[in-house]
C-alpha cells in the first residue's frame, strides 16, 4: 500500500514538472531597440519577472493551459498577451503617444531646452514662463535669444515675433497646433494670448514639417495652452504695474469620467496717462482686453479608440493712443488732435479628433475657424476691415516595419478679408483710399515618412505637398529634415526647404496706415517665395554637479520673390512691388547654458543677423536689424524652493535706420541707432498654495529720444511713428500674485 501511494505521488509530481515550460524570448520597441525593466506577470501563476539591461526575459508557465501574461513599463503601452505551447515570445511594446516626449514640468526645468524632435525645437516650459511677467504671449520670449519681439506701432504697442531678424509674418504662430493667428489677427494677435494659459511653447527654427503648412518660411512658433485633464485645479492671477496697468486671470478646470474641461477668463484695464519724454504723446495706449476661453477633451489619445479636444474662444478689445488730451469719444478722425483707436471682436474655435485603431495606426481630422471684425482710426486713416478664416487637414498616420511613421492627407484653407481704407483730411496728397478684397481657397495634399536608422541614431523626414491657389495656382513645397546622434550627448542636424505665403499688406504693416506717407502700388503682388536651410550642433554634458548644453546654429533664407513697403526711396511715400532680386538673411546663434548644484542657472546667447538686400550692385542692410546682440541670463532657485530670484541682460548692437535724408533738416534722423542694453529682475516667494512675485523691467531706465518724426505737428507729411528701434517707455515696476489652491492632478 505505501509503495502504491508513493508511486501514485511521484506520477502527480512528474506531470506537474512535465508540464511546466520555460517561456523566454526579448521585449523591445517598434525600433527594435530593447527595454529593460519590463515588467511581465503571469496573472493565473501569480508569477512574475523582469526583462534584463538587453531586453531577455524568462518565465515558467504552464503548457497545459493558457497563460495570460501581462507587460508593462514606465512610458510604454501595457499589453496582454495568452500563451500556450510556446517557448518563445518576443513583445514589442509601443510608446505612449504625447505632445511631446521631452516636456518639462514647472521650476525643474533648466533655462532652455532643445527637445529630441528630430527639427531643432526649443522648450519653453511652464516653469520657465515664471522666470518674468509674461503677462501676454509677446512677453514669453524674454528669457531666450531666438525669438525678437518687435513694436510696430508704438501709439497702439503692437507687437510681432522675429526669428532670423525676419518679419514676424514669416514664421508660423500656431495654437494648440491651429493657424489661428493670420492676417487681421496677426496685428495684436500675439499680446492677446494671456501668459497664465501658456503650458509650453515649441519654437523651430528654419524649415518644419509639411503637415501644417506651407507658410513657416524662417521658423515656427507653437503655442500649447494649459491641458483640461491635468494641472492645477484653479488657478487665479492678478498683476499691476507702475503705470497702473491691471490684469486678471482665472484657469478653472473640472472633469468626470472621460470628459474634462478647462475655463479660463482673462482682463486688462487700462494704465494712467503717461508722458515722460514730453513729446505730447502718451507712453503707452489705454488697453482694455476682455478674453473667454473654453478647452473641453474626451478621451485619452494614448488609447484605442475616439479623443477628441474642443476649444472656444471670444476676445473683444480697445487700444486708444496718441496725444494726451485726445479724446476717443468726440476727437475720432480729427484734423487738429492726433489719435488712434483700436476696436475689434474675434471669435475662435477648433476641433481636434483622432480615432486610434491600434498602436501603429490612426486617423486625425483637425478644424479651425475665426472671426475678426475690427474698426478704427489712425490719426485721419479710417480703417474698417472683416476677416474670415477656416482651416481643416485630415490625416492618416501608419508606422511600419518599427523604422518608419508615414503620414499623408489633406487640407483646405479658406480666407475672406474686406477692409476699407478712408481719410477724413484731404490736405495730405493720399490715393490709396478704397474698398480691398481678398479671397482665398487652398485645398492642397500632403505625405510625410519619418525614417530611423540604426535604432533611432538618424532620422531622417522627407515631406511634400501640393497646394492650390485659386489665383496664382498650384504651389509645390518640398522639405527635408536629418537628425543625426553622433553620441549620446551630442547631436547634429540638419534642414532645408521652400516655403510661400500671400501678402495681407495692411494689417501685416500697419505703419502705412499710421504715417502720412501714401501707398504706391507699381505692380500685382504675387506671393512671396524662399528657401531655407540650416545646420544646428547640440552638445549635452553632465556632471557631478553640473549639468546644461552648448549648441551653435547657422540658418540662411533667400527670397525668389519677396515684398516690403519701400521706405527710402522718397520720404512721403511707401512703394510696395515685388522684389526678385537678391535678398537674403542669415543668421548664427550660439547658447551656452548650465544648472549648478541645482540652484544656480546660467545662460549665454550670442545672435549674429546678416539680413539684407542688393539694389543696383549695392547692398543694402534690412532696417531696425541689430547685427549683434547678447543675451545673459541667471537664476538663483534654493533647494526649499520658497523663493527665486531671476535676473537677464540683453544687448543690442547698432541698427540701420531707412534714410531721411531727403527730409527738411529738422526731421532727418540719425542713419543708425546707438548700441543700448535692457535689465529686467523678478523676485518669487513661494507658500504652499500662494507665489507672490514682483520685479523690475528696464531696471536702469534707457529709452530712446524722440521716436515720432515730427510730433510736433502730427498731420505734416513728415509725421512718422516707424523709428522706434528701442525702449520708448522706460523703466517699469510690477507685482503680481498667483493662487493655486488643490493639489496638481
Amino acid at each position: 500500500m505505501k509503495r502504491l501511494i508513493v508511486l501514485t505521488i511521484c506520477l502527480l509530481f512528474s506531470c506537474v514538472v512535465f508540464s511546466q515550460t520555460m517561456l523566454r524570448g526579448k521585449v523591445f520597441d517598434k525600433l527594435k531597440k530593447p527595454i529593460a525593466n519590463a515588467k511581465l506577470l503571469l496573472i493565473n501563476k501569480g508569477l512574475s519577472t523582469i526583462s534584463d539591461s538587453l531586453g531577455f526575459y524568462s518565465i515558467a508557465i504552464d503548457s497545459s493551459q493558457s497563460n495570460l501574461l501581462i507587460v508593462s513599463q514606465k512610458n510604454y503601452v501595457t499589453d496582454t498577451f495568452i500563451v500556450k505551447n510556446s517557448t518563445t515570445l518576443n513583445i514589442e511594446l509601443y510608446f505612449i503617444y504625447a505632445i511631446t516626449k521631452v516636456t518639462i514640468k514647472g521650476d525643474n526645468s533648466p533655462t532652455a531646452y532643445i527637445g529630441l524632435q528630430t527639427i531643432k525645437t526649443e522648450v519653453i516650459s511652464s516653469g520657465e514662463l515664471k522666470k518674468a511677467a509674461c503677462c501676454d504671449l509677446a512677453g514669453c520670449f524674454e528669457t531666450q535669444g531666438t525669438v525678437q519681439p518687435m513694436t510696430t506701432n508704438i501709439i497702439t504697442n503692437s507687437k510681432e515675433l522675429r526669428i532670423l531678424g525676419l518679419s514676424g509674418v514669416y514664421n508660423q504662430v500656431l495654437i494648440d497646433g491651429m493657424p489661428l493667428i493670420q492676417g487681421l489677427s496677426y496685428t495684436y494677435g500675439i499680446s492677446s494670448f494671456p501668459g497664465t494659459l501658456v503650458d509650453n511653447i515649441f519654437v523651430a527654427k528654419g524649415n518644419t514639417s509639411v503637415l501644417q503648412g506651407y507658410e513657416s518660411m524662417v521658423g515656427q512658433i507653437n503655442v500649447i495652452s494649459k491641458p483640461a485633464d491635468k494641472g492645477e485645479k484653479l488657478l487665479l492671477n492678478v498683476y499691476a504695474n507702475s503705470f497702473g496697468e491691471t490684469q486678471y486671470n482665472i484657469n478653472y478646470r473640472f472633469g468626470k469620467r472621460k470628459w474634462s474641461n478647462l475655463i479660463s477668463a482673462h482682463m486688462v484695464q487700462p494704465a494712467q496717462k503717461w508722458d515722460r519724454n514730453k513729446d505730447g504723446f502718451l507712453d503707452l495706449p489705454k488697453l482694455q482686453r476682455y478674453m473667454l476661453f473654453d478647452k473641453l477633451k474626451y478621451g485619452d489619445e494614448n488609447k484605442k479608440g475616439l479623443n477628441s479636444t474642443f476649444g472656444f474662444r471670444l476676445l473683444g478689445e480697445q487700444r486708444v493712443g496718441g496725444q494726451n488730451n485726445y479724446n476717443a469719444q468726440n476727437d475720432l478722425g480729427s484734423t487738429s488732435i492726433y489719435g488712434q483707436k483700436i476696436n475689434y471682436l474675434q471669435s475662435e474655435i477648433y476641433n481636434k479628433t483622432t480615432y486610434r485603431f491600434n498602436s501603429i495606426k490612426k486617423v486625425t481630422l483637425i478644424a479651425s475657424g475665426f472671426a475678426h471684425d475690427q474698426n478704427a482710426w489712425f490719426g485721419t486713416v479710417k480703417y474698417k476691415a472683416l476677416q474670415k478664416n477656416a482651416y481643416a487637414n485630415l490625416q492618416y498616420e501608419l508606422s511600419w516595419n518599427g523604422t518608419h511613421d508615414f503620414k499623408t492627407g489633406m487640407s483646405y484653407r479658406y480666407l475672406n478679408l474686406n477692409e476699407v481704407v478712408g481719410f477724413s483730411d484731404t490736405n495730405i496728397k493720399r490715393t490709396f483710399n478704397g474698398n480691398y478684397q481678398k479671397l482665398e481657397i487652398v485645398p492642397g495634399l500632403f505625405a510625410e515618412n519619418t525614417f530611423k536608422w540604426k535604432g533611432d541614431i538618424i532620422t531622417l523626414i522627407t515631406g511634400i505637398r501640393a497646394d492650390h491657389h485659386n489665383q496664382f495656382g498650384w504651389q509645390i513645397t518640398p522639405r527635408t529634415m536629418l537628425k543625426y546622434d553622433l553620441t549620446d550627448k551630442s547631436t547634429l542636424r540638419g534642414s532645408a526647404g521652400t516655403g510661400w505665403r500671400t501678402v495681407n499688406l495692411f494689417s501685416e504693416n500697419i505703419g502705412l496706415l499710421v504715417s502720412s506717407r501714401n501707398v504706391i502700388f507699381k505692380e500685382q503682388l504675387r506671393p512671396e517665395k524662399s528657401f531655407n536651410w540650416g545646420v544646428n550642433f547640440l552638445q549635452k554634458f553632465n556632471k557631478k554637479h553640473i549639468d546644461g548644453y552648448l549648441t551653435m546654429d547657422f540658418y540662411q533664407t533667400r527670397f525668389m520673390n519677396q515684398v516690403f513697403p519701400d521706405y527710402d526711396t522718397d520720404p512721403t511715400k511707401a512703394i510696395v512691388a515685388n522684389f526678385g532680386g537678391t535678398s537674403i538673411s542669415n543668421g548664427f546663434q550660439t547658447d551656452i547654458t548650465a544648472k549648478f548644484y541645482k540652484t544656480i542657472e546660467t545662460k549665454i546667447a550670442y545672435n549674429f543677423l546678416d539680413v539684407y538686400r542688393i539694389e543696383n550692385n549695392t547692398k543694402f542692410l534690412l532696417p531696425f536689424n541689430s547685427k549683434h546682440k547678447v543675451l545673459l541670463g541667471l537664476s538663483y532657485l534654493p533647494k526649499s524652493k520658497k523663493w527665486r530670484v531671476d535676473f537677464f541682460a540683453h544687448w543690442f548692437g547698432k541698427q540701420r535706420l531707412p534714410n531721411t535724408d531727403n527730409n527738411p533738416l529738422e526731421f532727418r534722423q540719425a542713419k543708425t541707432s546707438q548700441p543700448y542694453a535692457l535689465f529686467n529682475m523678478q523676485v518669487t516667494k513661494s507658500w504652499k498654495k500662494l507665489d507672490l512675485y514682483a520685479g523690475c523691467e528696464n531696471l536702469f531706465n534707457f529709452t530712446q529720444s524722440n521716436p515720432i518724426v515730427s510730433w510736433q505737428n502730427p498731420f505734416s507729411a513728415y509725421f512718422d511713428t516707424s523709428f522706434n528701434w528701442g525702449p520708448t517707455r522706460g523703466r517699469e515696476f510690477y507685482i503680481g500674485i498667483r493662487y493655486k489652491p488643490g493639489k496638481e492632478k
